[in-house]
């Protein structure tokens, strides 16, 4: 059997490009922070082609607070106004606490459609692809950081520490969700549905928001049951953002709500990356 000849053109074609595809370097593999940001930019990207999951960011917070303020405050404080200088800081902790659930279902939602085998037979760092899912989101903390607080200035809340009060109290705020949302990323992997996921993250915030001091002193409590709220991660939280936005943040504080940043990440993070390699 004889070889048929390429035609001459299509010979030149094959060397032009052969050239181009061995002229170049490799390009350098991804690094961590590259491929983290690109998976949250993923996670933005989604948020604008389904703007509609952007209403726990935006109606939720403005829900919370208005009626907190105004069904509850009186009954509580004798006033709404000065209720709501105790409880802004609050209402910021809990609705972004809150908030952070989404990142377990929308977690399990890409799972169970298998776009992640996907993401874990690419060469890049094993953790981007749920870092970047965190640092997406984020994005939709902060925006719910700044409708709560615009709408409490609005209001009347009038924070004593200042400007910079209120950003060292969003900033501890951001860091804790950060390190809670590794505990939705190992429920989006362990659980079969997104429903399940959002009804056990449900089942887990509900107490430790309202079993805390976010909406009144636990000095008036039964004092087995302020025991019990002086233990919960969400207080120390609460009092520290509460502290930081009266200009009375101390640097014991802050270090508790840090060692529990600390404690979140290192016992769920580990378990996430295990399952994230393992779970199919």
């Amino acid at each position: 059997m004889t070889r048929t000849q390429a035609p001459p053109g299509d010979e030149l074609a094959l060397a032009h490009l052969r050239g181009v595809l061995t002229s170049r370097p490799r390009p350098p593999r991804p690094g961590p922070l590259t491929t983290s940001l690109v998976f949250g930019r993923r996670t933005l990207l989604k948020l604008k082609h389904l703007p509609e999951q952007l209403i726990d960011v935006t109606a939720f917070p403005i829900m919370l607070t208005l009626m907190f303020t105004y069904l509850f405050g009186g009954a509580i404080a004798g006033s709404t106004g000065d209720y709501l200088q105790y409880l802004q800081p609050g209402i910021l902790v809990q609705t972004i606490v809150m908030i952070t659930m989404t990142t377990g279902s929308a977690l399990n939602t890409d799972r169970v459609s298998g776009v992640f085998d996907r993401f874990r037979s690419l060469s890049i760092w094993r953790p981007s692809a749920l870092v970047g899912a965190l640092l997406g989101d984020g994005a939709r903390y902060l925006l719910g950081c700044v409708i709560v607080m615009t709408l409490s200035l609005i209001l009347g809340f009038r924070p004593a520490g200042g400007f910079g009060g209120v950003l060292a109290g969003v900033a501890l705020v951001l860091v804790f969700s950060f390190s809670l949302g590794w505990l939705w990323t190992m429920l989006g992997l362990l659980l079969r549905t997104p429903q399940a996921v959002t009804s056990l993250s449900m089942f887990v915030m509900l107490p430790l928001t309202f079993a805390s001091n976010i909406f009144v002193d636990p000095k008036t409590m039964p004092d087995w049951l302020e025991a019990v709220v002086g233990l919960n991660p969400i207080t120390h939280l609460t009092t520290a953002v509460r502290a930081a936005m009266q200009g009375t943040l101390t640097s014991g504080q802050t270090a508790v709500v840090l060692l529990w940043c600390a404690a979140l990440v290192g016992v769920f993070a580990p378990v996430t990356m295990r399952l994230y390699r393992t779970r199919h």
